[in-house]
C-alpha cells in the first residue's frame, strides 16, 4: 500500500509541475506577443498617424518600407483580429506559398494566409490576454 501512495504522490507532483510549466510558458507567450503587437502599433501610428489597424495597413501598402517590416505588420494585423484589414490582405494573397520564403525579399504568402485565417473568424486564444487597448 505505501508504494501505491508514493506513486500517486509522484504522479500528482509531476502533473502539477507540468501544468505549472505549461501555464508559465503560455503567460510568457501571451505577454511577448502582446508586447510585440503593441510596439508595432505604436511605431506604425507614429509613422502614419491613424488607428493601429489603419497605420499597419498603410505600412503594408508603403512600397518604400522593407519587406520584413511589411511582413511584421501583416503578422500584427492577424494578431489584432480587426476584420477591416481583411480585404487588403486578401488582395495581396496569391495562395502560392513556396517551400522557402525569405521574409526580407517578398510579401510572405504564408504570413498572409495565417493573418487572413485569423481575421476571417479564426481563434486566437492568446489575444484575450492583451488585445484590449489596441487601436
Amino acid at each position: 500500500m505505501p508504494k501505491n501512495n508514493h506513486l500517486k504522490q509522484i504522479l500528482v507532483l509531476s502533473s502539477t509541475i507540468g501544468l505549472s510549466l505549461f501555464i508559465l510558458f503560455f503567460v510568457i507567450t501571451c505577454t511577448w506577443i502582446g508586447y510585440d503587437v503593441k510596439n508595432q502599433c505604436l511605431q506604425a501610428k507614429k509613422d502614419y498617424g491613424n488607428t493601429c489597424t489603419e497605420s499597419l495597413i498603410k505600412l503594408i501598402e508603403d512600397k518604400n518600407r522593407s519587406f520584413a517590416s511589411r511582413n511584421s505588420a501583416i503578422w500584427a494585423l492577424g494578431q489584432i483580429g480587426d476584420s477591416t484589414a481583411l480585404s487588403v490582405l486578401q488582395n495581396l494573397y496569391t495562395g502560392n506559398i513556396p517551400n522557402r520564403e525569405p521574409l526580407n525579399e517578398t510579401i510572405s504568402q504564408y504570413e498572409l494566409q495565417k493573418a487572413i485565417k485569423l481575421l476571417d473568424g479564426g481563434t486566437n486564444i492568446t489575444a484575450i490576454f492583451w488585445r484590449h487597448g489596441i487601436n
